[in-house]
């Protein structure tokens, strides 16, 4: 898997996302008798007013398994860990660059043997501008995120009540994309979690809401655009 297959994927993910678990309150929110449009609204309002959330799923695609494990906070960035198969990264995003730490495997897949050596450990570093790294930016903002995943060029029909993670759910079904959309019926109406069946189906679930998180820049990460300047 080269660097434009990687980005694919990461981009797969996100209109793969959305997702919750637990979001406090037992009272009924009446979203349950809702119109499927106004229920994916009420559910993209309440997630675009989080302050943070945990995004936790396995995403299928043509490269294999995609999991991801990520913490996003509005307004500052987000942290956490991607992998698809043996190549695995910790990502974090904050101040405008992103950081990217890989494994062993990972390194060595993009960069070789020699350079996976030197880079063992260490963090990297670029502007979150960086075109490369656009679908990384695009996944660790919780806008852009629930935009993509509940955005209104879906047509959706009204799935029954059930129980996902613990927590009280309507479904709505995604008519064009495919799969179901599960919404919290108690507390504020976050989206639950997005499921998809098929080779390019999965599961990402989000929770955690609003729980503080800190985000924080690694020590002595490599700038990458440093070394481009010194290149030429």
């Amino acid at each position: 898997m080269h660097t434009r297959k990687l980005h694919i994927t990461l981009a797969v993910a996100i209109s793969m996302a959305a997702a919750l678990a637990g979001c406090g309150g037992s009272s009924n929110n009446g979203v349950e008798s809702k119109s499927p449009k106004q229920i994916v609204d009420a559910a993209q309002k309440a997630a675009e007013g989080a302050k943070s959330v945990h995004v936790t799923g396995l995403v299928n695609t043509t490269g294999g398994k995609l999991s991801l494990d990520l913490h996003l906070v509005r307004g500052t960035g987000a942290k956490g860990s991607i992998s698809q198969g043996p190549l695995s990264f910790q990502l974090v995003q904050v101040g405008g660059s992103v950081y990217i730490n890989g494994g062993a495997a990972f390194y060595e897949h993009f960069a070789g043997s020699e350079a996976a050596r030197l880079l063992k450990g260490k963090w990297l570093k670029a502007p979150a501008s960086t075109a490369q790294f656009a679908s990384l930016t695009s996944l660790a903002n919780m806008h852009r995120l629930f935009t993509s995943a509940l955005g209104p060029l879906a047509t959706f029909s009204k799935g029954g009540t059930s129980t996902v993670n613990g927590q009280k759910v309507v479904a709505v079904k995604d008519n064009f994309k495919g799969g179901y959309l599960y919404v919290a019926t108690t507390g504020k109406p976050y989206p639950v979690q997005i499921s998809r069946s098929g080779t390019s189906g999965g599961k990402v679930d989000f929770g955690e809401w609003d729980a503080p998180v800190s985000i924080t820049a690694p020590s002595n990460a490599i700038d990458i655009s440093k070394l481009k300047a010194g290149a030429r």
